[in-house]
């Protein structure tokens, strides 16, 4: 495993994980006092039901920081760029860094919510998909190699506000709403843009780069080939999900008019 192992970085990783379990505790309060203040009816949510309720509103905001970053730093910047010299899998920087070490702090927060609460916060599915969203990101961030892969993957959390949404109108009685229904399709189209041809062209990369996917350090090296497809399949399951979801709200839409 190449050097990423310096003192600076150490303090780096340890604040960013730290920077990431506090925002996500920053967030869970927040969400609690603006729903009380603002939406009626979350008093009167059972405990269990808020606690859900606000660990949604800190996995909302995790998505949106890091879907934007992910996505300047693989588009807008020129860290990745495909034409610069070097390996495109030894690329890293101060910001990357930054983001990976906030992401672990956000998924050990909701992993130890998943399973103190367990099965209410999510089932089996959803402690796989964490465990190895963490094993990923801390390999990366550790060995300071393939991350432009990484940023990808995080970059498909863009579709967790429409998934928290949806939840959200459920419990507030609103599935019958236009918002409910628009709010499906998006997630519909989001899904299938970046957690399934995101994914289709994630392992289209990694087929026409293999020359560089092959100097990653062994362990990297055959995580790259193995954990990205199990959370491709889960991705395949969960859409074959929301498509029946869609097309049972939209025949229950039609039925009704």
């Amino acid at each position: 495993m190449d050097g990423n192992f310096g003192s600076t970085d150490k303090v780096l990783w340890a604040v960013s994980i730290f920077a990431g379990i506090v925002m996500c505790k920053i967030v869970y309060e927040i969400t609690g006092l603006i729903s009380r203040e603002f939406f009626k009816g979350y008093n009167s949510l059972s405990k269990p039901t808020k606690i859900e309720w606000n660990n949604r509103g800190f996995s909302t905001f995790h998505a949106i920081l890091v879907a934007a970053i992910s996505f300047y730093l693989l588009v807008l910047s020129d860290l990745f760029d495909e034409t610069a010299i070097g390996s495109i899998v030894h690329r890293k920087s101060l910001l990357s860094d930054s983001l990976l070490g906030i992401s672990i702090g956000y998924f050990l927060t909701d992993f130890g919510m998943i399973l103190w609460y367990f099965p209410a916060l999510g089932g089996m599915e959803y402690v796989l998909h964490h465990v190895l969203s963490m094993y990923a990101i801390i390999l990366s961030l550790i060995s300071g190699q393939a991350q432009y892969y990484i940023l990808m993957i995080l970059f498909s959390e863009i579709t967790t506000p429409f998934v928290n949404l949806r939840w959200y109108l459920d419990v507030y009685g609103k599935k019958s709403s236009m918002l409910y229904i628009c709010n499906g399709v998006a997630l519909f189209l989001g899904w299938l843009a970046v957690r399934i041809l995101l994914f289709i062209f994630f392992f289209a990369h990694t087929y026409l780069h293999f020359e560089q996917v092959k100097t990653i350090f062994p362990l990297g090296f055959y995580s790259i080939l193995s954990v990205p497809p199990l959370i491709a399949v889960m991705n395949a399951y969960w859409f074959l999900k929301i498509f029946k979801g869609l097309v049972k709200t939209l025949s229950r839409k039609r039925h009704a008019q």
